[in-house]
């Protein structure tokens, strides 16, 4: 993830200045110009709207180090020192069953895992470099291999992370704006990097794991004003895998050629974090990333876990702004997925488990999200979450169908209401102090 931003301004003041600077400079670069997405690309976003809930899985050698995903960067490794690491990286608990089933568990579509991260580390059985699991760890097997049967089993859709950015090859160079003085040499092959490795590690991810979600690219931050070849990558992703959905996290306008656009732990258009655009498309699904506790990898000393509530509250927020929620955790080195982290993802399947109708197969409601809560929509239902109510009656702004009915969705209580020219007043359901959301259902008149 593109940590850089969430590094003190004060510690890093000239790398955060020449990446703002950076990005304002590439965003007028051109992706697949003529892109046109095929039938099942189409009916693949549909299905990702659909979905709403992901979990996203931060996983690597820099998970031994037990100090997040950006180590090498942040302890200002060497290469020599850093290609140790791999030595040490043998998860023997690693059980794709289990990781499967717990997103399933929790009530999640679909899973996104780094298939390699900035480190450059490959994490699956690549043939374009020995900078692998299978080759340079004593695990020697494929997990992400194991991880996409098990999703094929389960019904969940699979989607790799892939890093542009690499602090470990060569021919990444020039280097971007987190480089250091790591060992690496002053040349490179820049187009090589992009054409011949970053390509082939894709096209093997492509052909070599059975149909997938998608790649979910992060990194172009790094130097967004270089030519990253996108007509070419993206054409190579579309051409071996039409349904294919291409999710870049660069931070800018969605580019010719992108199906998805996400948002970095922020919701579409807020730019609460910073670095996120606030433009959003109206073309593509959107989609919002977080963290279940402060970090994407595993860190030993990170405790700051979010509460099922808070966790229940980031999807239905998504869900009101017509996003999808992709929920990271960061397993540990041995392949276990820390307890603190699986029983709150159980607690929010628990959850959606009564309120799923309300989140699955919606799109963002009518009526703009606000302090109170958001609405969601599906066919002839509007559901008015609220969040954060405590007088007994609720003003909602006019829409222009007719509102029929209205009931708790929970018990299916009928819930008075009135509705006029001025908008709609709701007499909300009192609350028993522990629910994260009351939803209402509107039931609008001309059902289809």
């Amino acid at each position: 993830m593109a940590r850089i931003w969430r590094v003190s301004v004060t510690k890093h003041p000239r790398i955060v200045a020449l990446v703002i600077g950076s990005l304002l400079v590439g965003s007028t670069a051109i992706a697949q110009t003529n892109y046109q997405p095929a039938p099942e690309n189409l009916q693949a976003r549909r299905e990702f709207q659909d979905a709403k809930f992901g979990m996203f899985i931060h996983w690597g050698v820099y998970s031994v180090l037990g100090a997040g995903e950006w180590v090498f960067h942040d302890h200002t490794l060497t290469l020599d020192e850093y290609n140790r690491l791999p030595l040490f990286f043998d998860p023997e608990k690693f059980d794709a069953k289990a990781w499967v089933a717990l997103a399933k568990a929790a009530g999640m579509k679909y899973i996104t895992i780094t298939s390699r991260h900035h480190d450059g580390f490959a994490m699956f059985d690549s043939k374009v470099s020995d900078w692998n699991i299978v080759q340079r760890t004593p695990y020697k097997k494929d997990p992400l291999k194991m991880l996409a049967e098990e999703c094929h089993r389960q019904g969940i859709k699979l989607f790799f992370y892939y890093s542009q950015l690499d602090w470990h090859n060569p021919n990444y160079y020039p280097r971007g704006a987190t480089s250091w003085n790591n060992g690496r040499p002053d040349s490179g092959d820049w187009n090589s990097y992009l054409d011949d490795y970053m390509d082939g590690q894709l096209r093997e991810l492509l052909t070599n794991y059975g149909p997938i979600g998608g790649i979910w690219f992060d990194g172009m931050w790094d130097k967004p004003d270089a030519d990253w070849h996108l007509p070419k990558t993206y054409a190579l992703i579309h051409q071996l895998q039409p349904a294919a959905l291409i999710i870049p996290n660069h931070h800018q306008t969605p580019r010719p050629g992108e199906d998805v656009q996400t948002f970095e732990r922020d919701l579409p258009g807020q730019n609460t974090a910073g670095f996120n655009t606030t433009t959003i498309s109206t073309q593509l699904p959107l989609e919002s990333c977080d963290t279940l506790n402060g970090s994407w990898g595993f860190n030993i000393s990170d405790a700051k876990y979010k509460s099922p509530a808070e966790l229940e509250r980031k999807l239905v927020q998504a869900a009101g702004n017509n996003s999808n929620l992709l929920l990271n955790i960061g397993p540990q080195p041995n392949g276990e997925i820390q307890q603190e982290f699986s029983t709150r993802l159980l607690a929010v399947g628990d959850w959606l488990s009564k309120y799923g109708d309300s989140i699955y197969g919606t799109r963002g409601g009518p009526i703009a999200p606000g302090d109170w809560g958001v609405t969601t929509q599906k066919d002839n239902k509007i559901y008015v979450h609220v969040l954060s109510w405590r007088a007994p009656l609720l003003a909602l702004p006019p829409i222009p169908s007719k509102v029929v009915k209205a009931n708790s969705l929970l018990d299916a209580e009928a819930v008075e209401f009135t509705q006029n020219g001025d908008g709609i007043i709701v007499k909300v359901p009192p609350s028993n102090g522990e629910e994260t959301d009351r939803v209402i259902v509107l039931t609008l008149a001309n059902s289809h």
